[in-house]
């Protein structure tokens, strides 16, 4: 008779595939899935994003069971839930009795931590195998980052479109270029036809998980309700057809745009189901490849819609990787200043900041654009502490999970890490969220004016910003336009950005921005 042997699965491990279940005997194994509460208030979590993890893995318990697995699962409000992963291991170690443990690696070092110390003092036989259901495994990712100095992404995103065949001829990139983005930095307009992303209507066993987070965390961040994001493998393919077929054709020339109200555009808001394990990354981009090849969407649109996945997502996992534990912590600029209070409610006359922080409390949601140019780019220029920046993003944004996005905000939107993967800051004016966006039309500010109280704040602030960040980036090659115009200034304009930077962090303190 074979061995019993416990499978503990987490909630981002929501995959047929996941290596936790290879050579599985479903007749004597157990697979043990655990809602522990301190997975849920960890970081500020949207109850949204908790409703959906919830829901997703409590529907993946029932797929696993009618394909023939037995399965312990354990629910949050079950009076001897301990609330911890580890607790609750423990507890399962006692009811089974099992002769072994297999464990799929977390995806975030914290946890992985938990599961290595698992390994060490479990009384039985534990391992703990590598996820493989991302494109690129880490022993890759080394390999290509080794003796580099810079981690580019484009040279990654190459790499990879080689190493998988993704939109290639041959050796050659398909349609002649490796790269679209000139042709997908379009602003967008107001269109009543665009299609939405697919909405789903509650289960009862996710009415049942609403009304679980309405009662345990009352005071978590963010809308509950409506709730329409997929929780089943079949409503996540479902989503991704939807998009496929609607979106991205239009995907392309305006996924960098931002307009008033539409909170989604043409993305495809699959970010979720695939960080959760419902959807697969390389097949969504085979998928999204086969729409180009068959005629249906452009090579700019495709090619946009692929490097977000099989470039950017898995670039940033291993980035990641390559520099924990302690990414999150970084700090170049010595940033300093709280989380204003607007990021929580979104009461401030910022007509930018508004629509994106607002859209996130109602859908645990914003685009790329939105969290990089927008709240990203205002906690950059105003100084705000990064680890604090860091712990938003992570807890409101369903698809938030540490290793996408620490180095997205650490990294990419803050520049915490002095350079590890953007080669300058993406900081901007407001000119540039004017020219994305139709936001500044019905804004308290205008990004026209330089000065005083109408000016668009994020215009002293960006110069502010490069003044006082001289000695850390004035030698950066990609900045020297912007330290050459810096350096011409007249001290008396110098004098009245430092001054229009001031009385704008003041506001910002007070509530009054």
């Amino acid at each position: 008779m074979s061995m019993k042997t416990l499978r503990f699965i987490l909630g981002d491990q929501l995959s047929h595939t996941v290596s936790a279940l290879d050579g599985a005997d479903k007749a004597r194994d157990v697979v043990l899935m655990v809602e522990a509460r301190a997975e849920a208030v960890y970081a500020p979590h949207h109850k949204k994003k908790i409703a959906l993890i919830l829901a997703s893995m409590r529907a993946f318990a029932a797929e696993l069971r009618e394909v023939g697995y037995h399965v312990d699962y354990v629910k949050l409000d079950d009076p001897d839930n301990s609330g911890d992963f580890t607790g609750e291991l423990r507890r399962a170690l006692e009811r089974h009795r099992p002769n072994a443990v297999v464990l799929t690696e977390a995806s975030e070092w914290r946890v992985l931590e938990m599961q290595r110390a698992w390994v060490a003092t479990i009384e039985v036989p534990t391992r703990l195998l590598a996820d493989d259901r991302f494109i690129c495994d880490m022993a890759w990712f080394r390999r290509w980052a080794a003796g580099r100095k810079t981690f580019v992404m484009e040279h990654f995103y190459r790499e990879m479109r080689r190493k998988t065949g993704v939109l290639m001829e041959g050796e050659q990139p398909a349609g002649g270029r490796w790269n679209f983005d000139a042709e997908n930095r379009k602003p967008a307009k107001a269109d009543l036809f665009m299609t939405r992303p697919l909405h789903f209507s509650p289960s009862l066993e996710t009415q049942e998980v609403l009304s679980l987070v309405a009662t345990q965390f009352p005071n978590s961040f963010g809308d509950l309700e409506p709730f329409w994001f997929a929780t089943t493998t079949a409503q996540a393919e479902a989503a991704r057809d939807h998009f496929l077929a609607h979106n991205l054709p239009r995907f392309g020339e305006t996924q960098d745009a931002m307009l008033e109200g539409e909170p989604f555009l043409n993305h495809a808001v699959l970010s979720m189901y695939i960080n959760m394990g419902l959807l697969d990354p390389l097949d969504v981009c085979h998928r999204a490849e086969r729409e180009w090849r068959a005629g249906r969407a452009p090579i700019e649109a495709v090619e946009g819609f692929i490097r977000q996945i099989l470039g950017w997502r898995e670039y940033v996992r291993g980035i990641y990787w390559l520099n924990m534990p302690g990414y999150p912590e970084r700090n170049f600029f010595d940033a300093k200043r709280p989380l204003p209070d607007f990021y929580w409610t979104g009461d401030t006359k910022m007509a930018c900041m508004q629509a994106a922080i607002s859209q996130t409390k109602q859908h645990a949601y914003a685009h790329h654009i939105q969290r990089l140019m927008v709240t990203g780019n205002f906690a950059l220029l105003a100084g705000i502490n990064p680890h604090a920046v860091h712990e938003w993003y992570l807890g409101v944004y369903a698809d938030a999970f540490e290793w996408v996005e620490a180095p997205n905000t650490v990294g990419m939107a803050l520049y915490a890490d002095g350079g590890i993967m953007a080669s300058k800051p993406y900081a901007a004016s407001g000119a540039y969220i004017n020219k994305m966006s139709d936001y500044c039309a019905g804004c308290a500010y205008d990004p026209a004016i330089k000065a005083g109280p109408r000016a668009c704040p994020f215009n002293p602030l960006y110069w502010d910003f490069i003044g006082r960040n001289e000695s850390k980036l004035g030698r950066n090659p990609r900045m020297g336009p912007t330290f050459s115009t810096w350096r011409k200034m007249t001290e008396a304009r110098k004098a009245e950005i430092a001054s229009d930077a001031v009385h704008v962090l003041a506001a910002m303190e007070s509530g009054d921005l």
